[in-house]
């Protein structure tokens, strides 16, 4: 299949042939420096309710395909943009060497600001983020909670800004652990390394994009491994970010030292039976994300982690310490999804603190951390709940 049109000089729309009826794919133009490439649903009806979706890594606004028409059934206008560094959007550098300031959380809120602006809203009635989009979604509302009306965060916990160093004007300055997580890690019997800042080297884009199975069968490999259909992912909670129970985790967080992310999903590659049965993603809807990636390569999405992993831009963050998210919010994630406790301590603190009006925090069964395309139904009818609450509906 052909994931979509490719016009000399540039980028066409997703063909309809691989999108649901009612879902459309467009651009926008001029949104903080991008040509957003979004899919609509919902939008022939004006006035409604505005809903955005931002998905994670290795993923696309494709991901909310599932879930966009059963949004605009039930009254609402949902947008899910390609985000800066993925699919169609383009206006983004995929140049390991150019200036990371354009991936920074803040950036990525004003990216989404602008996207709601563009099309003519001064609010939202919610924003919506699986994976890295989680971490996009919770700064919006926690920035801008008069835009973004309600949040809804899937697979990873929002565990609150980060701190500043507080009443040490009299004490001697912390010394920086040692050895450091890094260090611990691969010290292990097993040695091993985190998989967030393996995805922050330079080796790392071209290791996937060109790897020797293909970018399909890595994709394959890669979905299959974190999903629920990977019998072995049962998850809990960790003590503590501590070398000793972050190895505890499968190796599509916590790899091993030796190898690369290809190396170690195809490991768990799922059989040809296994393929056959996977029904929230057949080979004809993996290929679309094949396509993507496979003409675009991998660094747009990675650009994301190394602006966190670099911790360059953590001091403009701090300008918010102690700020909460304080609109209605809601977490919903696969109980097969490792992604939920690979901060250890960062639901409890989601629910307890950094989210002052925390609705709900649903675990699935049947998912792991595709949960949006694992279980579609229940995903899509617990967030049309969450927001006819919301809007007293």
């Amino acid at each position: 299949m052909t994931p979509g049109n490719e016009p000399l000089g540039g980028f066409g729309s997703l063909a309809s042939s691989v999108l649901p009826s009612g879902v459309r794919s467009r651009f926008m133009d001029d949104i903080n420096g991008l040509r957003v490439h979004l899919l609509e649903a919902g939008f022939e009806t004006p006035g409604r309710p505005l809903v955005v979706l931002l998905h994670g890594f290795p993923e696309l606004a494709y991901s909310w395909r599932k879930v966009m028409p059963v949004l605009a059934a039930a009254g609402f206008h949902a947008v899910a943009p390609d985000l800066r560094g993925y699919g169609r959007t383009t206006g983004w550098s995929a140049d390991f060497d150019a200036d990371l300031r354009p991936f920074r959380l803040l950036n990525s809120v004003r990216d989404t600001l602008g996207l709601v602006y563009g099309l003519g809203y001064r609010e939202a009635a919610a924003v919506i983020g699986h994976d890295f989009g989680a971490s996009v979604a919770a700064w919006c509302a926690l920035v801008r909670p008069d835009v973004f009306r309600s949040l809804a965060l899937m697979s990873a916990p929002f565990g609150g800004t980060p701190g500043i160093p507080f009443d040490t004007a009299d004490k001697a300055p912390e010394v920086p652990p040692s050895p450091t997580i890094h260090e611990a890690l691969a010290a292990l019997p097993r040695p091993r390394k985190h998989y967030q800042w393996w995805y922050s080297t330079r080796p790392a884009n071209a290791a996937m994009w060109h790897c020797k199975q293909g970018v399909h069968d890595f994709l394959r490999a890669y979905y299959h491994h974190k999903s629920a259909d990977w019998k072995d992912n049962k998850p809990y909670e960790l003590a503590a970010w501590r070398a000793d129970e972050l190895a505890k985790m499968p190796t599509y967080y916590i790899m091993d030292l030796a190898d690369d992310m290809p190396t170690g999903v195809a490991k768990e590659m799922p059989s040809a039976a296994e393929i056959a049965a996977c029904r929230w993603l057949p080979d004809s809807e993996l290929a679309v994300y094949a396509g993507e990636y496979q003409r675009n390569g991998f660094q747009g999405g990675l650009n994301w982690y190394r602006s966190r992993t670099t911790g360059h831009f953590e001091s403009e963050l701090e300008l918010f310490a102690g700020r909460t998210i304080d609109v209605p919010s809601i977490f919903i994630s696969g109980k097969s999804d490792w992604g939920v406790y690979q901060r250890p301590g960062a639901l409890k603190a989601m629910q307890e603190r950094a989210c002052t009006n925390m609705v709900a925090c649903h675990l699935l069964d049947g998912a792991g951390h595709w949960v949006q395309q694992e279980q579609a139904e229940t995903v899509s009818r617990l967030l049309v709940d969450f927001l006819r609450t919301g809007l007293g509906t």
